[in-house]
C-alpha cells in the first residue's frame, strides 16, 4: 500500500512513461543522422568545388540538428529525473519512519538471503 500523494504518483508515472519514449526518440534520431551522413559521404566522393562545399554545409547542418534534438531529449529526461527526486525527497521528509522501517526490513531480508547463500556455497 503506497502512501504517496496522488499528485506525486501521477508525476512519477508520467516520468516513467516518458523516459523510454525519449530514449527511443534519441536512438531513432541517432540512426537517422548516421544514415543521412553516410548518404552524404557517399555522394560527396564524386563532388568537386562548390558541390563539395555544399555537401560540407549539409553535413554540418545535419549534425547540428541532431545535437539540438539530443540536447532537448536529454533536458526532458533530466526534468523527469528531477521531478522523481523531488517527489522522493518530499515523501522521505513527510514519512521518515516509514522509509526507515522499510529500509530496515529490506536490509534484514537481504542479509538473511545473503547469509543463507554463503552457507550453501561453503558446503
Amino acid at each position: 500500500m503506497s502512501t504517496l500523494p496522488d499528485s506525486s504518483k501521477s508525476q512519477l508515472n508520467n516520468g516513467k512513461e516518458k523516459i523510454p519514449e525519449r530514449y527511443q526518440d534519441i536512438v531513432d534520431e541517432f540512426k537517422t543522422c548516421i544514415d543521412d551522413l553516410e548518404n552524404l559521404v557517399k555522394h560527396a566522393a564524386s563532388l568537386t568545388g562548390d558541390e563539395l562545399a555544399q555537401a560540407r554545409v549539409m553535413i554540418n547542418q545535419r549534425i547540428n540538428r541532431a545535437k539540438k534534438f539530443i540536447a532537448s531529449a536529454s533536458e526532458t529526461a533530466l526534468q523527469q529525473a528531477n521531478k522523481a527526486a523531488t517527489s522522493t525527497n518530499e515523501y522521505v521528509h513527510e514519512k521518515p519512519w516509514t522509509v526507515i522501517g522499510t529500509s530496515a526490513v529490506v536490509s534484514f531480508v537481504l542479509g538473511v538471503l545473503l547469509a543463507h547463500h554463503d552457507q550453501k556455497s561453503t558446503r
